[in-house]
């Protein structure tokens, strides 16, 4: 039987390997001509024009590269440019951003304890909000704050942490750090496609018509160039962030995020200033390590909860909800969910070692059985994924139940029910 599910599922693992594939070509790419455009040697030997070489050897090659703040003085035959890399990363995870996010938005978008929105509401703020950064950004760059990159890195950091505050008054504490990191990514890939490649374009243009080059192309898109370098850690970070509960499920999520981004400059300051060729500054690894300290002992404060037990019986069900909670085999459900999974899927988990609700799902009330219903689908029905190592010992009866329960819902709404 064709199972809309289990297709979605799949699609979803596709389109995050390829995010992850091009994440790396992107990262890559940018982390290497940054420490190639810092270890760049003068010569007496250069080229009119060049202001830097490199000789490098990989593969069993050497490798001679040079560099040329302007232009050199005839357009090469041959031109590699970097940009697919970025533009694929940034598709690539609005895709999964929208499986995720947008079409499960009621399970991992919308937290009805924050905010009383509809999922479409939720949907239109989530992308909304990601073109913001980039207009406020690109604004302060533009304007005289551009020529005093410090104090620009400062507001930008502000930013940062204004939107993830923003974020978590409306979002769960998962979408709260995958959003804040999708904000950070748009900035980063705004810059490589409204600004460092339209400038590199016009720079190739004044060569093929015989005009000299300004040389202040180079010199903005260099700037954006490394603003990306500084953010690339902290994206990373918030895009793994979805996987590890103490880093979302917590009241502090967005000052964890806050102190991701200062380690973020911590850590590629070192590198950016060893690849200069410059003293390796050793003191940037005490801070990492502080600010490392300092996140884990926010993360062991109270945790975040999902609304308490009372809230959440009492609150009225969602039309898809309410969908699942009306299907033939629902009175089986609500008692086999909280049987095998509420000793970890618990406000208040009780199986040892089980400190916080894993992913932040909790499976008491029937409102929480509803609402998880495609991931209890996926993870105990059609798998055998949970319970882990089935350590509450899911029976293969109680599994099948868990399929015609979910199945049986479908039926009255087949595709929409089906992709929650």
């Amino acid at each position: 039987m064709l199972d809309i599910a289990i297709i979605w599922e799949w699609l979803a693992f596709a389109v995050r390997w390829l995010h992850v594939v091009t994440a790396i070509a992107w990262i890559g790419s940018s982390f290497y001509f940054i420490a190639l455009d810092l270890g760049l040697r003068k010569s007496p030997h250069l080229p009119v024009g060049a202001f830097g070489e490199e000789w490098q050897v990989h593969g069993g090659g050497f490798y001679h590269i040079q560099k040329y703040l302007v232009a050199p003085e005839h357009m090469p035959e041959h031109l590699t440019w970097f940009k697919w890399e970025s533009y694929a990363t940034w598709l690539s995870g609005a895709a999964l951003l929208m499986i995720v996010y947008w079409v499960g938005g009621e399970l991992y978008l919308i937290d009805p304890e924050k905010a009383d929105l509809a999922l479409w509401q939720g949907i239109l703020i989530s992308a909304a909000s990601l073109s913001i950064g980039w207009l406020v950004y690109d604004f302060l760059c533009k304007s005289p704050l551009g020529d005093h990159p410090t104090v620009l890195m400062i507001l930008l950091f502000i930013l940062l942490v204004a939107m993830g505050w923003g974020y978590d008054q409306i979002f769960t504490g998962r979408a709260t750090l995958l959003h804040l990191g999708a904000f950070t990514a748009t900035i980063m890939t705004a810059n490589v496609f409204f600004i460092i490649i339209p400038n590199q374009k016009i720079v190739v243009a004044d060569l093929k018509a015989g005009r000299t080059p300004d040389a202040k192309y180079g010199k903005i898109a260099k700037l954006r160039s490394m603003h990306n370098n500084y953010l690339t850690l902290p994206v990373v970070f918030l895009m793994l962030s979805n996987h590890y509960p103490l880093a979302f499920a917590s009241e502090y999520n967005w000052v964890i995020a806050a102190l991701v981004f200062l380690m973020g400059v911590t850590i590629r300051h070192y590198f950016n200033t060893k690849h200069a060729g410059g003293k390796a500054p050793m003191w940037t690894w005490l801070a990492t390590a502080i600010l490392f300290i300092f996140i884990i002992h926010l993360s062991m404060l109270p945790m975040w909860k999902d609304g308490s037990y009372e809230a959440s019986e009492t609150r009225p069900l969602t039309p898809t909800e309410q969908v699942f909670a009306s299907a033939s085999g629902f009175d089986e459900i609500r008692s086999i969910v909280p049987g095998r999974c509420a000793m970890c899927h618990a406000r208040e988990p009780v199986y040892e070692g089980i400190h916080w609700a894993p992913k932040g799902v909790v499976l008491e009330t029937d409102a929480d059985i509803v609402r998880a219903a495609r991931e209890i689908y996926l993870q105990s029905g059609v798998t055998n994924a949970m319970p882990p190592a089935n350590v509450s010992y899911m029976e293969e009866d109680e599994r099948r139940k868990i399929v015609d329960w979910y199945r049986a819902a479908r039926e009255k709404a087949p595709f929409g029910v089906a992709l929650q």
